[in-house]
């Protein structure tokens, strides 16, 4: 992963503040050369410290009001054929391996309980899962955010 200094760090609160903002309104912000920016902004993609797009988009204007994450229990050494197969899914937009209790837990968008029913059948149905608990989520509380930790690092 790339190490950010502190250009790079001025660079992504400035995103943050305006996501949309163009390489040259960027660089007159900042104070740096349009080059500049765009430099460090391709080694930024590249090197996977920007998110994918897509992470942007709110489900609830596909059609996706509800959000539950499921613990899932599995074999373990199923976990790779289990991970292929819940991929496949397109109501799962996130899963992270666990330790502790349980191997995964998977976030899910869906339209209402049933679909959610329906969702946790298939992830069940998956060779290798044993059980699954699903908790629906009551709202966000605090939104994904980095802004914090880059004003942290500039502090450093």
């Amino acid at each position: 992963m790339h190490k950010l200094d502190r250009t790079d760090t001025r660079l992504l609160i400035a995103l943050t503040e305006d996501p949309r903002s163009t390489i040259v309104a960027l660089a007159e912000k900042l104070g740096l050369s349009r080059n500049t920016v765009q430099a460090r902004m391709s080694a930024l993609d590249t090197s996977s410290v920007l998110h994918p797009f897509d992470r942007r988009i709110n489900p609830v204007a596909l059609g996706y009001p509800l959000t539950a994450f499921i613990s899932v229990h599995l074999e373990q050494h199923k976990l790779g054929a289990i991970v292929n197969e819940l991929s496949r899914i397109p109501e799962i937009v996130q899963a992270h391996g666990l330790s502790g209790t349980s191997d995964l837990l998977v976030r899910v968008v869906c339209t209402d309980a049933d679909d959610l029913f329906r969702i946790t059948g298939l992830i069940l149905e998956c060779d290798g899962v044993e059980r699954a608990e699903t908790s629906l989520a009551m709202g966000e509380l605090i939104p994904f955010r980095a802004r914090p930790l880059l004003e942290r690092s500039q502090d450093a």
